[in-house]
């Protein structure tokens, strides 16, 4: 998908702005200009970035739209969702990410983008993470569903919603954490990746 096929599905779905739009070519520019540093994502996906990127994380955002509140991504990495979440919304964001490089990088973005005053850093393991509930948890190619769930269930509560896009191990996942773990899931297929989905998830608790 081409850049500009993405922004036309950002001004239909999200109504995005011009400005915003800019916003998220200035965290396209700067990722790539790391890149080379810190290889922050695959270089296969560097000219599909608008489309491996930006809406493969903006494409959770309508599903969110009624757990108003706050949003944690865990294992940011390069930012992906959560700054594009930050962009996209109001929401007040933290990043997780233990590795200091990153989450060095991660702070710096959210100063040239202007979000530093509405999206936290954490540089901490997942389990180290103390502030919660949140009304949102997301994760990108962070674990596997079972594991993820017993690292995270501290931060959600009852109404949590979890958002995690998985590849093609989506149904062996589901599979795996229902012999340890229950709530209410579902899955969507992914615009980005014909082989993926998101899973959404509430009520998470163990069996």
């Amino acid at each position: 998908m081409s850049r500009e096929t993405a922004e036309a599905w950002l001004r239909d779905n999200l109504d995005v702005s011009r400005e915003t739009l800019d916003c998220l070519a200035q965290l396209e520019a700067a990722t790539l200009a790391a890149n080379a540093e810190q290889n922050l994502i695959a270089q296969s996906t560097v000219e599909t970035f608008w489309d491996r990127h930006i809406l493969d994380s903006a494409q959770l955002l309508p599903f969110a739209a009624d757990c108003p509140g706050a949003w944690v991504d865990l294992g940011s990495g390069a930012g992906f969702p959560g700054l594009v979440v930050a962009l996209l919304s109001d929401r007040p964001v933290t990043l997780v990410e233990v590795r200091r490089k990153r989450a060095e990088h991660l702070e710096s973005l959210c100063v040239e983008l202007g979000l530093a005053g509405r999206v936290t850093v954490l540089k901490a393991k997942v389990e180290q993470v103390s502030t919660g509930p949140f009304a949102v948890i997301s994760a990108r190619a962070f674990a596997p569903l079972d594991r993820l769930f017993a690292l995270a269930e501290k931060l959600a509560g009852p109404s949590t919603l979890w958002l995690l896009p998985k590849g093609r191990s989506v149904a062996s996942e589901l599979d795996t954490a229902a012999r340890t773990w229950q709530g209410s899931f579902r899955t969507v297929p992914s615009i980005t990746d014909p082989e993926g989905a998101i899973v959404i998830a509430s009520n998470v608790r163990p069996r």
